[in-house]
């Protein structure tokens, strides 16, 4: 955003020096045909300064555009991930406590198996 003021700010004081910088050096008797011929040169310049900053102002929004998309899809990653790391831990939680119930019902038949032995 500052880019596009210092932008902008830039064109307005080169529009205004140079609309300015043939007043200051043309003769007072200028012919008509000479100042036309000036001011439609400087209208040329404003014109062109103008479609330059446009430009810039365009091309700075489709930049900001990108750089958010490309936020919102680290943040959908980053979720995702989250997500799948719970969904790990669930998992894991479930298969530990599996291992524990099989290790203590494998005790269980163990320990009557090893009763009559005595």
């Amino acid at each position: 955003m500052t880019k596009i003021i210092a932008t902008l700010i830039a064109s307005l004081f080169a529009t205004a020096a140079f609309a300015q910088a043939p007043a200051a050096s043309a003769p007072a008797s200028s012919s008509p045909a000479v100042v036309k011929a000036q001011a439609k040169e400087t209208k040329a310049v404003a014109k062109a300064d103008a479609k330059e900053t446009k430009a810039v102002v365009n091309a700075e929004a489709k930049e900001a555009k990108a750089v958010a998309g490309a936020k919102e899809d680290v943040a959908g990653a980053k979720a995702d991930e989250k997500v799948a790391k719970v969904k790990a831990h669930k998992k894991a939680k479930k298969a530990k406590a599996k291992a524990h119930a099989e290790a203590a019902s494998a005790e269980a038949k163990a320990a009557p198996a090893a009763a009559p032995a005595k």
